[in-house]
């Protein structure tokens, strides 16, 4: 097992001592695992780029990516990502240089991600649903001087692009590049005639992707690549909720899919068809599906729109896939849409659903319309690659539980001092494994409070609240961070704050989470008006609407005359979380109106 310098670390095992239970280091839940089931692992391979190298090794015709009709064998996948990589390495690209990757699930993210790291680069994960601001943001903090992107969000760019002089290149693709004949040509013509056709000059610092792949052979400039070499800059809002990059090394993101992968249990190195409906820009989509499709030499059915639930379920009845990760809302989706009766969902065989807890409605009915796939809840967070914790997927399941640890990991849940706390009594959860982040990009503080090191091991504090069983179950009780897990996707309360501070007649204004039935939660905001000013919910979310992404516009609206606060002017999100859980307490006669 690496540790967090990438060194290898040969204290993996419990010891079986007392004071294993002082140290936090104790293993109860080993004793859980299914026949099989490593309790350590031990890197196959040094880096994300030798993990594709060796499947297209092994299998070199087998097809890696299905996306809308048209296919890549591993081999092709290969010799296009070592052209992409040539070519970076021409345009001045060098090892450590970030790289900023703006695309939806399709092959030309699989080539730009590996691509970057094969060059040596730092591939730094960008949201297709950021608008500008956040785009520029995210641009200036990492350093990025290249950005890759589909051409229908370069209006995006354009819009803050006399801020960001340190982007020295943009390199442009579009979904016509990746579609079969004679899709390819029908696409730009639909576009065109419902005006969504967006035409990009090429030329000076803007780059053609496709052109760039043609223009090289497949031979890059040799990198040294480590397991403690950086590979990801992941954004989260951390403990604080101020964005961040967790810095993720190739030995971090190799080990927790060869953890992920050992949870699994039987599945077949070249013989799986893997659904990637997740996005690729999240880390959990990262993970579980393009780097686990990866590692297995899998088929990879790329997803470009998992909202189009119809063409979810064709996709699996005519693809067959075996394996299926995603979140809750999908799986909910699934369960519920009218069309779902006519399809053949059976082939589906595991499920780990990660991102936000699952229902256990949900997980029971998915469960009978796929003919008794395993669908499990997980659990993880962008700082340890990300997942942490999973149900077993054929051995014991509890529900309303995140499971047992993966292979390789340590936690625990620890008191406001650190120690462990005795089994059944809540405390914060701190694990500790080979894919946890090496800290926060340009963030030493941050790293160091969220990193804490307790007899020689390093920690990473999750801060969520959680109990552990004596058989090594955990279970998440509540959350200290105030983040908000919508369909999936993390929203971070302060950002979403910062944009309706921004309004001319807010004065004040505070974002929490409530429970919604299809998206796990929901933000609400809570505005105090300025004196003599107002405005409306519609007004106040067309607002949000031009500044944030979609998924973080608060959904619902209340106007108050003033925010509880402490003794300093710090207003309580917490109390407002409470108000909100004792009103949806009340009997429904007894609810008033929100305004």
């Amino acid at each position: 097992m690496f540790g967090e310098e990438g060194a290898v670390d040969t204290d993996t095992r419990a010891t079986g001592h007392p004071a294993d239970d002082l140290r936090g280091t104790a293993r109860p839940w080993l004793a859980q695992y299914e026949q099989g089931i490593p309790h350590d692992i031990e890197l196959d391979v040094p880096s994300l780029p030798a993990m594709l190298e060796r499947s297209a090794r092994r299998f070199p015709d087998r097809t890696a990516l299905h996306f809308m009709g048209q296919t890549h064998s591993y081999r092709q996948l290969w010799q296009d990502v070592q052209r992409f990589a040539a070519a970076l390495q021409k345009l001045g690209v060098k090892p450590g240089d970030r790289v900023s990757v703006m695309l939806p699930n399709c092959p030309q993210f699989v080539v730009a991600f590996f691509g970057a790291s094969l060059a040596g680069a730092v591939v730094v994960n960008t949201s297709p649903l950021y608008v500008a601001r956040e785009l520029e943001h995210q641009l200036l903090d990492s350093g990025s001087e290249t950005l890759i992107m589909l051409d229908a969000f370069y209006p995006r760019f354009q819009q803050v692009e006399v801020n960001l002089s340190s982007v020295r290149r943009v390199i442009v693709t579009g979904i016509q590049d990746a579609l079969p004949f004679p899709k390819n040509l029908l696409y730009p013509l639909r576009e065109r005639i419902q005006g969504h056709w967006t035409p990009v000059r090429v030329g000076g610092s803007v780059y053609q992707m496709q052109a760039l792949i043609r223009s090289q052979a497949p031979r890059p400039q040799p990198v040294p690549i480590q397991p403690n070499t950086l590979a990801l800059l992941q954004y989260t809002g951390g403990t604080t909720g101020t964005p961040k990059g967790a810095m993720l090394t190739h030995g971090n993101l190799v080990a927790n899919t060869q953890q992920a992968r050992a949870w699994l249990g039987d599945v077949q190195e070249g013989k799986e068809v893997l659904l990637a409906a997740i996005p690729f820009f999240h880390v959990y989509g990262m993970t579980t599906a393009m780097n686990m499709g990866v590692l297995l030499a899998a088929t990879v059915v790329l997803v470009p729109n998992p909202r189009d639930i119809h063409m979810l379920l064709k996709l699996i009845s005519e693809m067959k896939p075996t394996l299926f990760p995603g979140v809750p809302t999908m799986y909910s989706a699934i369960n519920t849409h009218p069309d779902t009766p006519n399809f053949d969902l059976t082939s589906i065989r595991a499920c780990i659903s990660g991102s936000a807890p699952l229902p256990l409605e949900t997980a029971r009915r998915f469960r009978q319309i796929t003919g008794g796939a395993n669908l499990v809840e997980g659990y993880g967070l962008t700082e340890a690659s990300p997942v942490t914790h999973s149900n077993p997927v054929e051995g014991e399941q509890h529900e309303g539980s995140i499971g047992l640890p993966l292979p390789g990991m340590y936690a625990y849940v620890a008191a406001p001092d650190g120690t462990p706390q005795p089994c059944g009594t809540a405390g914060e959860l701190w694990v500790s494994g080979p894919n946890v982040m090496a800290g926060y990009w340009a963030h030493l503080e941050e790293s160091e409070k969220a990193l804490p090191v307790r007899e020689g091991r390093t920690w990473l504090r999750t801060g969520d609240v959680a109990i552990m069983d004596e058989a090594g179950y955990f279970r998440i009780v509540d959350r200290q961070k105030d983040v908000i897990i919508a369909g999936g996707f993390n929203i971070y309360p302060r950002e979403v704050e910062e944009v309706l501070y921004a309004h001319p007649a807010v004065l004040e204004a505070a974002a929490i989470g409530v429970p919604h039935p299809h998206r796990g939660e929901t933000v609400k905001a809570f505005v105090v008006f300025r004196p003599g000013m107002q405005a409306t919910p519609a007004e106040l979310e067309a607002w949000c609407r031009e500044r944030l992404s979609p998924y973080k516009v608060p959904r619902l609206y209340e106007v108050r005359p003033t925010l509880p606060k402490t003794a300093v002017g710090k207003i309580l999100r917490r109390q407002l979380v409470q108000e909100e859980k004792d009103r949806l307490a009340q009997p429904p006669a007894q609810v008033a109106a929100v305004s």
